[in-house]
C-alpha cells in the first residue's frame, strides 16, 4: 500500500492527555507518534505521572528535542543529566525527571509517548 504525504499539527493534535502540572499533545504520522509535552514548574514524574503509570520509575524510552525550560533527569542507576533549549536527548526506560526553575518545559518526543500517562 502506497503511503501518501501527510500533514498534521500538534496545535490541533489527534489526542490530548492531561496529568498533574502537565499536558501531552499527540499526533500520529505514519508509524511515528509525535508527542509535545508541556510540563509546568513543580512537575516531577514521580509525583505527577507515577500514580497513572503505576511503575517505580518511568519505563517509556524518550527521544526528545527540548524546546524550552530545563529538565533534570536521574536514571535508576544514579546517573544524572540536565536538558535545556536546543538539546536533543535519549532517555532509556528507568528514570525520574523534574522541571528545574520557574519556566515550563516543552519537549517534542518521537519514541516514548504512545502510551505515556495513559
Amino acid at each position: 500500500m502506497e503511503q501518501k504525504m501527510t500533514k498534521k499539527s500538534l496545535a490541533a493534535s489527534d489526542e490530548v492527555r492531561t496529568f498533574a502540572k502537565g499536558r501531552l499533545d499527540l499526533a500520529e504520522v505514519g508509524e511515528v507518534v509525535f508527542g509535545k509535552a508541556t510540563l509546568l514548574p513543580g512537575w516531577k514524574w514521580s509525583e505527577c505521572v507515577k500514580p497513572i503509570a503505576g511503575t517505580k520509575s518511568c519505563q517509556a524510552p524518550h527521544t526528545q528535542y527540548h524546546v524550552s525550560g530545563r529538565l533534570h533527569v536521574v536514571m535508576d542507576d544514579g546517573s544524572e543529566e540536565e536538558f535545556g533549549p536546543g538539546d536533543i536527548g535519549y532517555l532509556p526506560p528507568g528514570h525520574d525527571a523534574w522541571v528545574v526553575g520557574d519556566e515550563p518545559v516543552v519537549v517534542i518526543d518521537v519514541t516514548g509517548m504512545k502510551k505515556y500517562a495513559k
